[in-house]
């Protein structure tokens, strides 16, 4: 047994997940600051996140195909490159808006196969490091969530004190280390390497293998349920984090600095309800926990937002909301991986990201332009109104109570799923900040 391949993908997430939050606040900021228009900050919101749609559809045979691991370093070295040459354009006095767009679609369509490829390794690698799955995926998002509030909080502060730019330009230093770390130690760890195909490679057998993917994803009333309702929310999170807080911190909050503080405070909380779930949570009912934890994270944020133009009221629900957040990927994580067989994981976790980030480049869009026709005040509050409709559903729909129920034994990739089980299939995960 060996710790190293999994500290290895836990700092390179951590360093990788640190420096997306800095683009996460600096690129919006970066548009009102050049253009004035929330408007065009959901345009470059939405060109960001559409390719991430297409990528995690098609990607997960291609993960397995070439490999866990060098997937992962060649996501992140493109990601790098796109993101730095924004700030590296602008100092020139040659980037034009269509290049912003284009430099972020480039980035959306890549970053999220890396992501993927890192996450379908947990299980592998916490039977390397010797401890169970519950407790991995609760570390790995723990230190997720406390990377957010690091390159958030880093992200107020070099904004304010040096510009946009500068934060990109740390980004695209933090992507390149991500990949020098997973390419240097997962080297060797048999998961993380390309997975031999059953038959002759072919676009038939990729289908085929694509199609499994889908097949999982419909056979599972309570995957296709939390896939519907991450869709939803994943598209309101996006509106909030590209579009809504960035414009209420800078109409009412005062700074960008301000703005890295209350996602700061949202991820320095969700982290410490991750460990608190991991410590704790294989003694608690999953469903209930799960949806007072979405009902505490989602519509709150929103309508405190909303009526509030000082950073005290903001601050102390963004700090509850954040434990609330910290629990939800490690129960969504846990489930899954009972279940998922490891020759899927890669493609059914394609499936179901493409499904879950499906409404995002409508929600950053929808966002800008209902903030430009009518007001932050009200895109908040109609944002906050349909959050809380999307998180009611766990305890409306029957179909949830199977969240509680544990199988024997994965699901095989060829045999039918049993009744009042759920398929096997890769943690959806929220993207609430």
């Amino acid at each position: 047994m060996s710790r190293r391949p999994f500290a290895a993908v836990l700092a390179a997430n951590t360093i990788s997940i640190a420096g997306s939050s800095l683009t996460l606040i600096g690129v919006p900021w970066f548009v009102l600051q050049t253009t004035g228009s929330a408007g065009r900050a959901g345009v470059v919101a939405f060109c960001a996140t559409l390719p991430v749609i297409v990528a995690a559809l098609v990607g997960g045979p291609v993960i397995d195909r070439i490999g866990r691991r060098r997937v992962s370093a060649a996501s992140d070295l493109i990601c790098g490159l796109a993101v730095g040459a924004i700030p590296l354009l602008h100092y020139a006095g040659l980037l034009e808006f269509w290049m912003l767009c284009a430099l972020m679609a480039l980035g959306g369509l890549v970053h999220t196969p890396g992501l993927t490829a890192r996450g379908v390794l947990l299980p592998s690698l916490a039977e390397h490091a010797g401890t169970t799955v519950a407790r991995a995926a609760s570390l790995y998002d723990a230190v997720s969530r406390g990377a957010r509030m690091i390159g958030a909080a880093t992200a107020g502060l070099l904004i304010a004190l040096f510009g946009a730019e500068t934060v990109l330009l740390l980004d695209a230093a933090s992507f390149t280390t991500s990949a020098l770390l997973v390419g240097a130690f997962l080297r060797g760890v048999p998961a993380a390497e390309p997975q031999p195909a059953s038959g002759k490679p072919s676009f038939a057998a990729y289908r085929a293998e694509l199609a499994e993917g889908w097949l999982f994803l419909t056979r599972s009333r309570l995957l296709t349920g939390v896939t519907l309702m991450v869709m939803a929310t994943n598209g309101l999170d996006q509106g909030w984090g590209s579009v809504l807080l960035p414009v209420h911190g800078r109409e009412d909050l005062g700074s960008p600095a301000t703005i890295g503080l209350m996602i700061s405070l949202f991820g320095g909380s969700a982290l410490l309800g991750a460990l608190l779930y991991g410590a704790w949570g294989d003694r608690l009912p999953r469903r209930p926990v799960f949806a007072a934890a979405f009902l505490l994270c989602g519509a709150p944020r929103y309508v405190t937002a909303a009526f509030t133009d000082t950073p005290l009221p903001l601050a102390v629900v963004m700090t509850l909301s954040g434990l609330g957040a910290g629990v939800l990927n490690p129960i969504l994580s846990t489930v899954v991986y009972e279940l998922v067989p490891e020759e899927l994981r890669s493609r059914v976790a394609g499936v179901t990201t493409a499904g879950c980030e499906l409404a995002m480049p409508l929600g950053g869009l929808t966002a800008g332009l209902l903030v430009d026709a009518s007001g932050v005040t009200r895109a908040l509050l109609v944002f906050g109104g349909v959050y809380l409709l999307a998180t009611l559903t766990p305890l409306l729909f029957p179909a949830w109570r199977d969240l509680d129920r544990t199988p024997e034994r994965p699901v095989s990739r060829t045999e039918p799923a049993r009744s009042g089980s759920a398929p096997a299939a890769s943690p959806p995960r929220p993207s609430a900040r």
